[in-house]
């Protein structure tokens, strides 16, 4: 694996961790080169490599944990929501925060960009840290091929024709406005509209008593 050399052994130790967590379900080759791709993904966005390896762990388990999905290898009544956006540091990143609120637990949300930016919008983390909501721990992630598989709902905010159609899918596009490069005065008027349409569709997706 070209990577491999400069990866190791700070990687390796992720791939140790993760090929015990997903033994019953991936190889380790399976598992390295997850890891390795996800570690060069996110390296080539970051402005401060200090959180790095911990950034790599989390995306590397959330796309082997969509893969699994996306495989069959493992299932959940919960429904998979994906937002997609072009730089995923506003909207998609706001509408994700708000579904994890408001779905408390029961709903398993992604984001990602088309062309992911290197940090959230501080605007954005603003605005929704006034409603409760802390974006604090969230990070730009490339969109993934098995993220679109793994959801039962993708809905992308302006990002194009980046996002891969599968049968079986219910795709939405939500038009909003751009939060990039606007104060958080802008931003508010955005993240109430988001909040409009994700309270809308929770209510789609669980239509009982939450």
């Amino acid at each position: 694996m070209t990577d491999a050399p400069r990866l190791d052994p700070l990687v390796s130790r992720i791939v140790d961790e993760l090929a015990s967590e997903f033994a019953s379900a991936f190889s380790r080759e399976t598992i390295e080169r997850f890891v390795a791709q996800s570690y060069v993904e996110l390296e080539r966005r970051a402005r401060v490599p200090t959180y790095l390896l911990t950034l790599t762990r989390r995306f590397a388990v959330d796309r082997l944990r969509d893969l699994a999905r996306a495989e069959g290898k493992t299932v959940s009544d919960q429904p998979e929501v994906l937002f997609v956006c072009v730089h995923n540091a506003g909207r998609s990143q706001m509408a994700a925060g708000l579904l994890l609120h408001h779905g408390r637990g029961k709903v398993i949300v992604r984001s990602a960009g088309s062309a992911p930016a290197s940090s959230i919008n501080p605007a954005v983390v603003e605005a929704m840290r006034e409603i409760g909501i802390d974006l604090a721990e969230a990070f730009p992630k490339p969109l993934t091929d098995e993220a679109v598989r793994a959801s039962d709902v993708v809905i992308t905010m302006g990002c194009g024709d980046a996002c891969p159609v599968y049968p079986g899918k219910r795709y939405l596009n939500w038009e909003l406005a751009d939060p990039a490069g606007q104060g958080v005065d802008a931003v508010r008027p955005i993240r109430d509209e988001i909040e409009r349409r994700v309270l809308a569709l929770l209510a789609e997706l669980l239509p009982v008593d939450r």
